[in-house]
Parts: structure tokens; sequence; C-alpha cells
């Protein structure tokens, strides 16, 4: 077992490695380029643990959605033009990876993957406030349900419980709650949390555990000796350690290739919005299908998010961005109106995406003490605690209870 590792990123997939770490007996050091107080996309998510979400992003149907929706600036989905050799290689990828070959690949890794995951949050032994009450896929449309009540079907025939409700059936599940909806899909194993609170659980035991936090620093290079990293080189200087993980969210592509290794990664901006003091508080969490919103309840405030924005590494507001979620919300939610927004400041976060809509989780060849835990795109809180169970039983030397082939880092070399 090695006795020291050094963790690139302190965002939820990095904190979450280094608490498994550390309880294993390990001596961590975790680095990170934002300072101790930071808002970065760990902390503005939904909070949503999904089982639910078993099939990958790059999905049959989605590139043409995704064209469809490109031209309107208030859509779910936005390219923001530009030649770019990256995103247009990403784009390749994401085409091919969209079949349902694919997809029936995959579906059962994210299951597996997902509910290692949330028997984790409730293992972990932490007060962060894990609710669960499900999940519903809103729907407004006829031909929307019918959609996800196909969906509903596959999640039933992978062990994933969901059942269809008509419209009276969706509002007795949440009946302080006015919804405007034709009926749902009400996910039971779902559940939600706050993300702030999620990660100040596990920053407060990881200072227990004697875990060393590197903050305001930038990793520089690397210092390497025959397929080994001997060393992080860093503006604080050099940093050694036995095994080294990348969790660098969207900034791991570029550390990653530094390395000679090729992952392919877009940084898919996401928005939310929180109400203090909301005019209803749902019990349930919820994404509006059509809308491509997440709502979320948080400790009394009520947190809406949605949107894929692909415009680079820039988390500057593109407000119609933002007027799209809250025109959308009301539509659903109809005691709202979009005027109850305007108390809320936008946030904005960077997902990193992987073109296949899979993880990079594993080793990689090229370097023997290298193990990468990125790419989760708008999964990476719910999956966090799982991925940072499987990297340390990886280097421990224990084989992982599922499946990593799908999510190898080396998949795109």
């Amino acid at each position: 077992m090695p006795t020291h590792v050094t963790i690139l990123g302190a965002g939820v997939i990095g904190l979450s490695t280094a608490l498994y770490c550390a309880r294993r007996g390990m001596q961590v050091t975790v680095i990170d380029r934002s300072p101790a107080q930071r808002d970065g996309c760990s902390f503005g998510n939904a909070g949503m643990v999904v089982p639910s979400h078993f099939i990958p992003l790059a999905a049959p149907g989605m590139v043409s959605l995704g064209l469809k929706w490109m031209w309107n600036p208030e859509s779910p989905f936005y390219i923001k033009p530009r030649l770019d050799p990256d995103l247009l290689t990403w784009a390749l990828h994401f085409w091919k990876a969209a079949t349902k070959q694919r997809v029936a690949a995959a579906a059962p890794v994210l299951r597996d993957l997902s509910l290692l995951s949330r028997q984790c949050f409730e293992d972990i032994g932490l007060d962060f406030g894990l609710v669960k009450n499900g999940l519903l896929m809103l729907c407004k449309e006829q031909h929307t349900l019918d959609e996800e009540a196909r969906t509903a079907a596959q999640a039933n025939a992978l062990g994933i419980p969901a059942e269809v409700l008509d419209a009276k059936a969706t509002g007795a599940l949440d009946p302080g709650v006015t919804m405007d909806v034709c009926g749902s899909v009400y996910f039971p194993k779902d559940c939600h949390l706050s993300p702030a609170r999620f990660i100040a659980a596990l920053q407060s035991e990881l200072t227990r555990l004697g875990v060393q936090f590197l903050w305001d620093t930038e990793v520089t290079g690397f210092k390497t000796e025959t397929g080994t990293l001997k060393a992080v080189q860093t503006t604080q200087g050099e940093v050694e350690g036995q095994e080294v993980v990348l969790c660098g969210g969207v900034w791991s592509a570029d550390l990653a290739a530094s390395l000679n290794l090729k992952i392919p990664m877009q940084a898919g901006k996401g928005y939310s919005l929180t109400l203090p003091n909301p005019t209803q508080l749902p019990t349930i969490c919820s994404i509006c299908t059509e809308a491509r919103l997440a709502v979320t309840p948080m400790d009394g405030a009520l947190r809406v998010g949605g949107t894929m924005e692909l415009a680079g590494v820039d988390q500057s507001i593109t407000h119609r961005r933002v007027r799209g979620i809250t025109r959308a919300f009301p539509t659903y939610f109809p005691a709202f109106s979009e005027n109850d927004f305007s108390v809320a400041k936008p946030w904005s976060g960077l997902r990193p995406v992987a073109p296949d809509g899979m993880p990079y989780l594993g080793r990689t060849q090229r370097w023997k003490n290298l193990t990468l835990a990125t790419g989760h795109a708008m999964m990476g809180l719910s999956l966090a605690p799982a991925t940072g169970k499987i990297v340390s039983d990886l280097l421990v030397g224990e084989k992982p209870s599922l499946s990593l082939t799908l999510l190898s880092p080396d998949r795109f070399s």
C-alpha cells in the first residue's frame, strides 16, 4: 500500500478520493489552483444523487437535438461557434459514441457506479443531510411522458425501480407544490443534498484525518523517470508522492496532455439560481424534462439549474442562458413567476464533459503510478463517493467491484 498519495484537485471528486485514501491510512496531499474559499462546479450544482441517470450523455438522438437547440441562445444546449480543433475532435467522438449499442453497454456500468455511490453516501458516516425522497421526471407533453416511460422500463429491467405516474398521482407525491404537468416518472432510489454542506463535511473530516491542503497552488509540470511520476511541480515547489491521482475537472485535459495522454474534454457550463425563501418548497427533487431543468430543495431554499453551454473554459454569465431557465421554470411550477428570480444571483460552473458521456476512471498504461478520476460531467457529485472508493481500491491493489473497461483513461489514445 502506498504511504503517500498526491491528489490534484479539491473538487468533490478529489475530496472524496482523499477521504477514502486517508481512511485507509495513507498520507494524503491535495493540491488545488483555487483558494480554500471557492465556488467551483462542486458547489452550485443541483445536489442530486441519481441512479436514474444510467443513459450517457452521448445517446441516439442527442446529435440532432443538439443541432436543433444550438441555434437558440435560451435553449438547454448551446455550442459557441469557434474554430477549435479540440472541440471538433470532441464532437467527432461524441457522434461515434451516440449509438444504441454503446448506450446498451454503458448503462449497466453507470447503474453499478451510481448504486455503489448511493450506498457510499449512506455509509460514509458524515453529517450532510442526505434526503432519500426520490426524484420526479416531470413531463408537460404526452409524447415526452411516453419517451420517459420507455426509459422507466429500461430502468426496471436494470434493477432501478421506476414508476410512471399521471398528473394526479404526481401531485399526490408532493401535495404542497403546484405543478402543471401531464405526468411524471418517479425514481424512488434517487436522493438529494446540499453540495456546499457535503463539501464542508468532507473538508472537516479530512482536516481531522491530517490531510494536507495546498491552496492557491498551480501544477506547472511533472518530474518523471522511466514511466513513473517522481514529483508534481507546482508554484509552491515540488511535491513528491508514491501515487498521483488526477481529479482536476476541466483542467485535467491540459495536465494529461503534458503527460502525453489524450483525454478529450469540453467544459460544459451549467447555471443555477437559488431562491432563499421560495413561494413553495418541494420535498422531492425533480427534472423538468422538456426544459432540462433540475429543481432541488436545499435546507429551506430552492435551487433551479440547467443548460449545457460549450464555450471553452469561460465562467462568465450569459444572461440569455439564465433567462431560458427563469422563463421555463414557472411553466412547470405556476405558483412561481420569472420575477421571483430577481433576488437570485446567477451561478455558473464548468463541468468536465468526456465525449462519450463516461468518466475517465482508472490507471493509465503510460504511467505506473498515475490514476485518473475526472470527466464526470453533470454526475460529479452523484458519483463522487464511488469514484473515491474505487481509486483507493486501485491504489492498494484491490480489484474494484465493477468493470472499468468503458471508463479507461486510455480509451481515446
